[in-house]
This record gives C-alpha cells, structure tokens and sequence, in this order.
C-alpha cells in the first residue's frame, strides 16, 4: 500500500499546558514513535483548540471540548470529520466512548479503515446498546489478556501490539538526591527513598537500590494494601500516585501507621525514573477482588509501570492476574505471587533484600526483555504490519 497518513484519536482530555498522562499518554508515545517512520497526526481535545508541532509528530488539540453528559473523560468535538479528512488510516485509542464511535462511522462511510486500541475506561456511547466491535477495521490489542477479555480470540483482524517503553528515558542512568515532594500531614513517618550515594544496611539491597515501590492510581483493584500488609520489617516502602478514592487513601494511611511508607501524590517524570532507579524492587499487587469485597473484572490490561521498572533494571514483584504474566517472566525478572496473599509477597519481598545479587541479576534481565519485546519501536511495526494487511 501507499505510504499511510496516519490519525491517532485519544479521547482524552488534554490540559491547557499540555501535560499528558494515563492513556493519552499511550497514544502519544505511540504517535510519537510512529511518525519517524510514516506521516503521523495526534488527534485529542482540551479546553481551547490548538495546533503543535512535536518533533515529527503534528499534536492536533480540538476545542472547546464537549463533553458527553458531562463525563470529563468523554469529550468530543464536530471538528473531529475535519480533523480525520488527510487520514489515509484512523486509530482510535479508546472503544467505548463517542469520538471512537464518530470516527468509525465516519471511516465506513469514507472508505478509510479505523483501527482501535481499548485502554480500558469508557463513557457513555452507542457501543452500550449495540455491539461497534465490526465497526473497526481490526482491534489492536495491547496484551494477549486484553485481546482473550473482549472476546477477539477467534477474531483474525485482532492483534497484540503490546506498549512500549521509552528505554532512553527509563533506563539504570545514574540517580539524583530528588525523588519527588513528600506528602504533607500525611501522618505517616517514614524517611524519603535514599539517594543513589546512601550506603545499603547488610542485607538490605543491592548498592544504591533499597526499597518497594509502587507507582499507579491509589484504586482499591490496585491492592496496594495488601502490600503494606506484606512489608517486611525494616524494608522501607514508596507509594508513588495519585489519590484516587478518598476512602482507600485513608484506609491505606492507617495500615501504614507506625510502619516505614512514604505517600508521593505528585512526583514528576524525572523523580519517577529516579525512583525506579533507587528501588530494590517495584510491587504492582493488582487483585480482582478489594479489600471491600468489590470485584473488577479487568484490574490490568498491560502494567506499564513493570515495563518501566524493568527498563530501569529494577527486579519486578506482581499478583498472577489478567495480563501481569505476560510482563513478569517468574523468577528471571522478578516474581509472581498470588493476590489477596501478603504473607506470599511479603516471602517474595525478603528474598529480594537477602538476595541482593539475585536481584540486579533479575533487573538486568529485565531490561533486555523489555529491549526485545516492549519497545515503541516494535509497537509500531506491528502496528503498520496490521495496517497494512487490512488496508493494503
């Protein structure tokens, strides 16, 4: 086929600074990565409209947004048609909210072919009373879970493109003294992470490495309780994110009462890499039944902060569910344990400390496994190979 021009559709709202985060973030890695190889336009929406240039990339932001019953998470805009019109391919990068819907009833009507991409999350859409998954030309999966989750299993036009990893950016680079600004009246007494140049207790780490980090949303389905449960004493713990459910937060706040855990609400991009870099290892203890009984059908469709990790030479622990085998190769790059079980994390978390060489060894080979499968890179090309075959 012609070389393709190609649209990435975010419907994510970005802000007026253009700060990214979450799936946005995805599909601009993605987008970013790809137009060194083809034409490549990013398409999202933000509170006034904007035209940028990023390198390759050409960042379309149309606005003012509106908004679908008010869902901040939902937005769209009638200028999406013209925005779409150079497209010779279309990718959308959520399925169930309306801009994704717009712009694969558009692409059928104009004979260019819509790729999808579900990051999970959703709004309202047609997609609640009708089925849209034949609306898409294929469905471009970022894991073998997400792809067996939805059902496209048997679907030939459904591939696993994975995620990527900016290895350049996160990798074992030497670390600063900053890691972030600590939370305010937390209540919670714990030192910050220690710089590259502490020296390690006997036992407590490989050089420059001490610690459990984790860095997500702080969401009951993330199961970060369980792992402030499992803590072993004296092994000091970062908790890196956004405080997403009020009541979880307090519920964390006093299990870790008298224990060494920092809460880090708004870290930046350099003081995330330079905790990976600082961690003896990074914890994602995801489960599909809470602390309150809820149960989440899809806690992770990819653990992008594994990735990141393992790019970053940290030894990586995580629960075995949904796609979390997929990132965690068990007992070369880390571990995987049961959920709901602090008492086989925590085993799994006293190994690491006691084994320090046992563990650069497990964030060594976590690195190249990242540098063979989970590179933007490699993301594309399989993203063009499925281009390709359905548009060709």
């Amino acid at each position: 086929m012609p070389e393709p021009r190609v649209v990435h559709v975010v419907p994510a709202v970005f802000g007026p600074d253009g700060v990214v985060g979450g799936a946005e973030r995805y599909a601009l890695e993605l987008a970013r990565a790809m137009s060194r190889r083809v034409p490549t336009t990013l398409v999202s929406f933000g509170e006034r409209a904007r035209d940028e240039q990023r390198g390759a990339l050409r960042v379309r932001v149309l606005g003012p947004a509106r908004y679908v019953r008010g869902q901040r998470t939902n937005p769209v805009s009638l200028r999406l048609f013209g925005a779409l019109h150079a497209a010779s391919v279309v990718h959308c990068h959520q399925q169930h909210v309306l801009a994704s819907s717009l712009s694969a009833l558009y692409g059928r009507l104009t004979g260019r072919p819509v790729f999808v991409t579900d990051l999970g999350g959703g709004g309202w859409d047609v997609s609640g009373y009708v089925s849209t998954d034949g609306w898409y030309e294929g469905h471009l999966h970022i894991s073998a879970y997400s792809r067996r989750v939805f059902g496209h299993e048997g679907d030939r036009s459904a591939r696993v493109i994975l995620g990527g990893v900016d290895t350049d950016r996160f990798s074992a680079g030497s670390t600063t003294t900053g890691s972030g600004k600590r939370e305010a009246g937390s209540g919670v007494s714990a030192p910050a992470a220690p710089s590259a140049a502490s020296a390690s207790p006997a036992g407590a780490g490989r050089p420059g490495r001490d610690g459990v980090l984790f860095v997500g949303r702080l969401l009951p389905h993330k199961g970060v309780d369980y792992l402030i449960e499992a803590l072993p004493p004296g092994l000091p713990l970062t908790i890196v994110g956004p405080a997403s459910d009020a009541r979880y937060l307090a519920d964390l706040q006093r299990l870790a009462a008298g224990r060494p855990v920092t809460f880090v609400h708004d870290a930046s991009d350099a003081a995330l890499v330079d905790a990976y870099r600082r961690a003896l290892c990074v914890v994602l203890p995801s489960v599909y039944r809470t602390r309150y009984g809820q149960q989440t059908a899809v806690p992770e469709l990819l653990g992008q902060t594994l990735l990141e990790a393992m790019a970053c030479e940290a030894a990586t622990v995580a629960t075995n569910v949904a796609s979390l085998p997929e990132v965690v190769d068990d007992g070369v790059t880390g571990f995987l344990v049961p959920p709901n079980d602090p008492t086989s994390l925590g085993a799994r978390l006293a190994w690491l400390r006691d084994h320090p060489d046992d563990a650069r060894r497990m964030g060594q080979a976590g690195r190249r496994r990242v540098l063979e499968r989970f590179t933007w890179d490699a993301v594309v090309r399989r993203c063009l190979a499925a281009y390709g075959v359905a548009a060709g």
